[in-house]
C-alpha cells in the first residue's frame, strides 16, 4: 500500500482541483448544475481515485484506479474546452489549466506503468 498523501501526483491533482473550483466560481449561475458541477466532480475524481487506489492490496488494483483518474482528467479537459467554446473561461486560463492537467496525466501514466511491470 502507498501513502497517497506523499504522492506528488495526488498533491498536484489536489491543487488542480482547487484551481477548477476557483475557475468555475465565475461561470454563469444557470450552469451551477450543468458544466460547473461536471467540472468540479470530475476534477475531484482525479485525486480521489489516486487516494482510493493507494489503499488497494495489489499494484494491479492500484493501476486500475490510476487509469480511472486518467479518464477523469480527459473528461475535465473536454469540459474545459467546451467551457472555453461557450465563453465561460478565457483561452489563457484554459491553456493554463490544460497544461497542469497534461502534466498530471503524464505523471500518473508513468507511475501507473511502474505498477504493472
Amino acid at each position: 500500500m502507498h501513502q497517497f498523501k506523499e504522492l506528488l501526483i495526488w498533491k498536484k491533482s489536489r491543487l488542480f482541483c482547487s484551481k477548477i473550483y476557483s475557475a468555475t466560481s465565475t461561470f454563469p449561475s444557470e450552469e451551477k448544475f450543468g458544466i460547473t458541477n461536471q467540472l468540479q466532480r470530475a476534477s475531484v475524481s482525479i485525486p480521489s481515485n489516486i487516494a482510493e487506489g493507494s489503499s488497494r492490496n495489489s499494484n494491479k488494483d492500484f493501476a486500475r484506479f490510476l487509469e480511472i483518474a486518467i479518464g477523469s482528467a480527459y473528461e475535465v479537459e473536454t469540459q474545459l474546452l467546451i467551457s472555453s467554446d461557450l465563453g465561460f473561461i478565457n483561452e489563457e486560463k484554459t491553456s493554463e489549466l490544460i497544461h497542469m492537467l497534461e502534466e498530471i496525466t503524464k505523471m500518473t501514466s508513468r507511475f501507473r506503468a511502474t505498477l504493472i511491470v
